[in-house]
């Protein structure tokens, strides 16, 4: 039995929790997984995990030790799609994470196209508006709205966004234009509630620095696509990504304010782990995505 084999197994029965569901996964029967593991941990002479009726348990060894097999697995993975120098060699299996609103309509209407450029590469896609830890979850990469400051993460801009408070003409007829940040505590403010982790306000920046403004309304939730249509009918004004609405800012159902204190960017991003070599299934995506955002007219359509 080679070391790849007992060390994929290792990793995978840790995840899984137990030898039976890892075994389904690798198509082989929870006998063989149990037996992997021993090679292994006899191999290495520690136990690295407690087997009990309830399930696998990893010891403190254990946990030290599959995160470096993780790495292992990865470098592994990502030495041999470097290798591949041709568009059919992107294969295996690309796990991506985004947004849920901006995965529902920037990418997956545009999944098949790529997949039928790689047949032999499976995509699998969790949108969801939790960041989620890629490394520890088993994503390949994610797509992301703003900032990276994560060090040991690689961030490659897709396409400029920002945040900005809009509201339709007939709003700001109705109730007036704020002219600053302070002023929003005249306004119905649509705001995401404690769930959807705005809970902060909505960020400005004066002088060079940023600040949180807390604002109020009597509509939240945590729903980004409810609080759009809310602001469509005029109900309110909100703190939005012009990736979002730049349809309605283009035909004028829309209009910003407070423009001048709008943070610079919020950057669409690939965003991926540290890796020696770059997987041919992760460079082509992002290379993929660049090009259809850039594509003329694509936001002022909404997409597709």
């Amino acid at each position: 039995m080679d070391r790849y084999t007992e060390i994929r197994s290792f990793v995978l029965s840790a995840e899984k929790g137990s030898f039976a569901a890892a075994a389904l996964v690798e198509g082989v029967t929870p006998v063989v997984m149990g037996r992997r593991l021993d090679a292994l941990e006899r191999r290495l002479g520690v136990r690295l995990m407690h087997r009990s009726t309830r399930g696998l348990k990893l010891t403190d060894l254990g946990e030290q030790f599959v995160e470096q097999c993780r790495q292992l697995l990865k470098d592994f993975d990502a030495a041999e799609s470097s290798v591949s120098a041709g568009r059919s060699d992107v294969r295996g299996h690309l796990v991506v994470s985004a947004p849920a609103g901006f995965g529902r309509r920037h990418i997956g209407p545009h999944a098949a196209a790529f997949a039928a450029q790689y047949p032999e590469l499976k995509l699998s896609f969790n949108f969801t508006d939790s960041v989620v830890d890629l490394v520890r979850e088993g994503y390949d990469m994610a797509v992301r709205i703003g900032e990276q400051l994560d060090p040991d993460y690689v961030a490659i801009p897709l396409y400029p966004n920002r945040r900005v408070v809009c509201g339709t003409p007939d709003y700001f007829t109705r109730h007036g234009t704020p002219q600053t940040p302070e002023d929003l505590a005249q306004h119905n403010c649509l705001a995401f509630n404690l769930q959807g982790g705005q809970q902060r306000g909505w960020t400005f920046m004066r002088e060079g620095k940023r600040f949180p403004q807390r604002v109020n309304g009597n509509l939240d939730c945590n729903d980004g696509e409810i609080l759009f249509d809310w602001v469509r009918q005029g109900l309110g004004i909100a703190w939005r990504s012009t990736w979002e609405i730049q349809p309605q800012l283009s035909d004028g159902t829309l209009v910003t304010v407070l423009d001048d204190f709008a943070v610079p960017g919020y950057p669409i991003q690939a965003v991926y782990p540290q890796q020696r070599y770059l997987p041919a299934k992760i460079r082509c995506f992002v290379e993929y995505l660049r090009e259809v955002y850039q594509r003329d007219g694509y936001w002022e359509a909404g997409g597709g």
